[in-house]
């Protein structure tokens, strides 16, 4: 069978086939795709850290963290899979995606950088409860923010070292670079 012959899946065909699998895969376009695996341990530290911080910033308030294991329909038949995001939507314990998806993280990786600062940022972008959608060099403490504004513009802000902080006005809260990348060394 050739690939023009199969027939695109549903989401829910694509996570009942996911559960089965031991390795994570995004949905593209009607079709599993198989993710990068075999991240360094600077892209999982500040994952961990973006996890750890923003669990304790979000305690009592209605949104909650998730991890790379949650996902985000950036269109019908596109399921992305964030490094980490922010979920303040109704909570459905037995659910794959997040139900409004307010905030996504991506911490670039070596393999994939043009991909996840163009094309993902861009398909994030497009779903209308994103607000913010924050892109981490684990290089260097270095963060891209992009912020929808009221009118629905995207303004885009840059921060730079270990002494600045991620503002993420629409959920009330900050992440200091310190915190984001805790456990790191730079060179200068």
């Amino acid at each position: 069978m050739s690939l023009s012959e199969m027939t695109p899946w549903t989401p829910e065909e694509f996570f009942a086939w996911q559960e089965r699998q031991d390795e994570r895969y995004e949905f593209v376009s009607g079709f599993p795709a198989k993710m990068m695996t075999g991240a360094s341990n600077r892209h999982d530290v500040i994952v961990a850290n973006l996890i750890g911080e923003l669990g304790a910033r979000l305690r009592g308030t209605p949104c909650r963290a998730f991890t790379g294991d949650g996902a985000v329909e950036t269109r019908p038949g596109q399921i992305r899979r964030p490094d980490a995001g922010i979920d303040c939507g109704a909570f459905d314990p037995d659910g794959y995606l997040a139900a409004e998806p307010t905030v996504v993280f991506e911490v670039l990786s070596p393999s994939t950088p043009d991909f996840d600062r163009l094309r993902k940022v861009e398909e994030y972008k497009a779903v209308p409860t994103i607000r913010h959608v924050v892109i981490v060099e684990p290089t260097r403490p270095q963060v891209l923010v992009g912020s929808r504004e009221e009118g629905g513009d995207w303004r885009a802000e840059e921060i730079l070292g270990l002494g600045g902080s991620v503002g993420l006005a629409t959920i009330g809260i900050t992440l200091p670079m310190a915190e984001i990348h805790d456990r790191l060394t730079f060179e200068s």
